[in-house]
């Protein structure tokens, strides 16, 4: 399993730090330049609708996957 890399994001001017895989760091950067804004601006959209209970690091993982199985999904009903 690839090494987590541990980032510094600043979410609504609060500093807090993420350790995520490469791959999803890289999704992450992909998704935030799909939308037009930065990745901090999506880590910040992202934990807003994100449930309490689990961490940041988990709702990125589950929202890059959300967001390429949607896009899977709308592939194969083409």
């Amino acid at each position: 399993m690839p090494a987590e890399i541990k980032r510094s994001v600043s979410i609504s001017g609060h500093r807090t730090s993420i350790s995520l895989e490469q791959p999803f760091w890289e999704a992450l950067k992909e998704i935030a330049c799909t939308l037009d804004v930065s990745v901090n601006e999506l880590v910040r959209r992202i934990d807003e609708e994100r449930d309490a209970e689990g961490n940041l690091s988990g709702a990125v993982r589950v929202f890059v996957l959300a967001h390429f199985k949607s896009k899977a999904a709308s592939c194969a009903t083409d």
